[in-house]
């Protein structure tokens, strides 16, 4: 969503939301689109969720996605993504949100394998310790999973997404909840029998799920019938590894219990020798008010209260050393040398015009199958046939680097991660005259986020 996929490279056009200057998109979803952008007070880099209004209001999503923001207003902690303030406009809402630069923990563990024990140790305290918070302020998450939670420049554990949350206001007399929710692989057995849960107990199981994967690189529940996966969740049928120690085995034990009812507590597992072993609660201040007339007068139509946008139809660019400083996270090794990584997103450069480098993606892509869509400097690549995890679907866009230097990049915006990388390496076989050529060789940069 708002993860810190690479530095912003500048648009064709500048385009401002009262004091903020938006860059590139760094990611979409299925009701917004969030885009890179600074403070022009404070030049401090953001993350902006943008929401059309007209859409969310047909789709009769205004009361979900106002709980949304009002969830994150309520959580002020170190662990968890930040939002710092709300905006509205006619025709949009903008949440503006803390930037987070190391990316997803999912990479991570996708790109490196699994962690050692001390590392998934503080992750898994960082994330504990983020969810005691939020429950103790009546908020579930519901969809914990290795994408949602983030790294940020320090390598600490940064928690997002909270657009599944439910606050406790919406339980039901029996005091739970009964919305079914989450990424299946995650879900607890309660939570697909959709006999009603404990919010608290569905988010403990998930961080459980969590825990298993960094230690053991891969999912403790996995089959691709859909059918056997819930029987195997509602069994709890997982093996730890053999280099799993004693003291991870009996806690993920305790927490990956069918029954929600004897499964281990947030309390209980701070007292588990296991995780407690350097455990340091963080040290923060969040005794301040909260308010949420921001987000219903963002939802509101008087246009007092609305943010001014501003469209500047004058083309800029940006050096690869302005780039680099606006994140951390960036350097040009990264642009620049050829790397073998799996990844949602590549990028390679080339000297080619920008109409060029689209038509000549178009004329591969084509031939493996796929529909395009086209729209100046972007493009839309779908699968019809669907894949393991649905129609895989590539979003593409080219930047100015400079006048004759350009970067391309292809970003699996929905489908298989692995189906991604194998259609990449498909089409950059046809891409050769289009990618940039340093040396008598093509430089295929396979970096991402």
């Amino acid at each position: 969503m708002y993860r810190a996929k690479r530095a912003a490279l500048s648009p064709k056009v500048k385009r401002r939301v009262g004091k903020y200057e938006l860059g590139r998109t760094i990611g979409e979803g299925t009701f917004a689109k969030v885009r890179f952008a600074k403070n022009t007070e404070t030049m401090e880099p953001v993350a902006i969720k943008i929401l059309d209004k007209e859409k969310v209001q047909k789709l009769r999503l205004v009361e979900q996605i106002r709980r949304e923001i009002c969830t994150m207003k309520l959580i002020k902690h170190p662990n968890v993504v930040r939002l710092h303030e709300v905006m509205g406009s006619k025709a949009r809402i903008f949440i503006v949100l803390e930037y987070i630069t190391g990316g997803e923990l999912f990479d991570t563990i996708y790109t490196n394998g699994r962690l050692k024990e001390e590392e998934a140790r503080k992750y898994f305290q960082q994330l504990i310790n983020a969810v005691d918070y939020c429950h103790s302020r009546g908020v579930y998450h519901r969809d914990l999973k290795l994408e949602n939670l983030l790294l940020d420049a320090a390598g600490n554990l940064k928690v997002s997404d909270f657009g599944l949350s439910a606050l406790t206001e919406q339980v039901k007399a029996d005091g739970l909840l009964h919305t079914t929710c989450g990424t299946p692989n995650y879900v607890a057995p309660e939570v697909i029998e959709d006999r009603g849960y404990d919010g608290a107990a569905a988010d403990i199981w998930s961080c459980g799920v969590i825990l298993f994967i960094l230690l053991a690189g891969f999912l403790p529940f996995e089959d691709e019938n859909i059918i056997a996966l819930y029987k195997k969740i509602s069994e709890a049928q997982f093996t730890c590894p053999s280099w799993f120690s004693t003291g991870a085995k009996k806690l993920i034990t305790r927490i990956l219990d069918p029954n929600p009812a004897t499964r281990i507590t947030i309390p209980q597992i701070l007292e588990d020798p296991w995780f407690k072993k350097g455990f340091k609660p963080p040290v923060f201040d969040d005794k301040y008010e909260t308010s949420f007339e921001d987000v219903y007068a963002a939802f509101g139509d008087s246009e007092d209260q609305h943010v001014k946008e501003e469209t500047e139809h004058k083309p800029t660019s940006m050096n690869a050393f302005e780039l680099i400083s606006l994140n951390q996270g960036l350097n040009l090794d990264n642009l620049f040398e050829a790397k073998e990584e799996h990844k949602r997103e590549t990028r390679f450069t080339s000297q080619c015009p920008p109409k060029e480098i689209i038509s000549k993606i178009a004329e591969a892509a084509r031939p493996l199958g796929f529909d395009i869509q086209k729209k100046n400097y972007k493009m839309r690549m779908e699968n019809p046939k669907a894949g393991r995890k649905g129609n895989l679907n590539v979003a593409t866009e080219v930047f100015q680097v400079a006048p004759s230097l350009h970067v391309v990049e292809l970003k699996k915006a929905k489908g298989d991660t692995l189906e991604f990388q194998m259609f990449y390496r498909s089409l950059s076989t046809q891409l050769k005259d289009v990618v940039w050529k340093c040396g008598g060789e093509v430089e295929d940069n396979s970096t991402a986020a």
